[in-house]
């Protein structure tokens, strides 16, 4: 079976941040899914080449004034255009960590990948207000169920 790529792109500018992330990634590598190769990276540092790679993607960003954080707009930005027309249908998730109710960063995401065509497959799971410990859970089990979703061929 050919190798699959998770491709995971996370804004992660504090501790409980990277801690969200740390957990999606726990959550992908956590069974054992020998066709699933995940990837984390930080939205400056992926590109169009990561995207062009991958078979799924995972986006996580923060809440930054009603909207995405800037790392992911900028992500966005660069890799628009590129990956247009080759990975269009591309299955995607998305977490956000919100202060407060992350209407308008989700609306921001959705309509850029509803640009790319990329293919929602599950519900954004959001996390709203002060931080909270119940918010890691989630995560792992975001990242396990894309990875066993992309390795099964559900998504």
């Amino acid at each position: 079976m050919a190798q699959k790529r998770l491709l995971i792109v996370a804004h992660t500018p504090s501790l409980n941040t990277q801690r969200l992330l740390d957990a999606v990634v726990t959550g992908a590598s956590s069974i054992d899914l020998s066709g699933v190769d995940v990837a984390a990276k930080r939205p400056f540092d992926a590109d169009a080449n990561d995207v062009m790679q991958a078979q799924a993607i995972i986006l996580g960003t923060t809440e930054n004034l009603g909207y995405m954080s800037g790392a992911l707009k900028d992500f966005f930005d660069r890799i628009y255009y590129p990956c247009l027309e080759e990975k269009q249908g591309t299955p995607y998730a998305l977490y956000i960590r919100a202060g407060h109710d992350g209407t308008g960063t989700r609306r921001g995401v959705e309509s850029i990948v509803t640009g790319l065509r990329w293919k929602t497959v599950q519900e954004p799971l959001i996390m709203r207000g002060d931080w909270q410990e119940a918010f890691v859970e989630p995560c792992k089990e975001l990242g396990m169920a894309m990875a066993a979703g992309l390795e099964a061929g559900i998504i």
